[in-house]
């Protein structure tokens, strides 16, 4: 379990007020433990990733969730994708990813 302190203290210039922010405006939704967020991994990726988007690349706080809401679609896009040519015949599986490039 990753403790709130502990996020913060990853990240060079998040406060814990700013993460409970976020935490609040639903941009991160870690499990909880005893009344307190308790992060995965996964969540603290997110937290890094928010972290970038607005504190070094200064995207504004009202834009951050439609960035966020980008990124989760284009990750579950990736996904899908993923799964359908794992269900594809071996040979057509290759003729495919072939096709589409090294990106998939």
């Amino acid at each position: 379990m990753i403790t709130l302190q502990t996020v913060c203290a990853a990240i060079p210039g998040l406060t814990e007020a700013e993460l409970r922010r976020w935490l609040d405006q639903d941009w991160i939704r870690p499990d909880r433990h005893r009344g307190e967020p308790a992060f995965r991994d996964i969540d603290l990726a997110r937290v890094r990733l928010i972290a970038e988007l607005h504190l070094a690349l200064e995207v504004e706080e009202p834009t951050v969730p439609l960035v966020l809401s980008l990124l989760d679609q284009l990750y579950a896009t990736r996904r899908q994708l993923r799964l359908v040519l794992e269900a594809l015949e071996p040979p057509v599986r290759a003729e495919v990813a072939e096709r589409l490039g090294p990106q998939v």
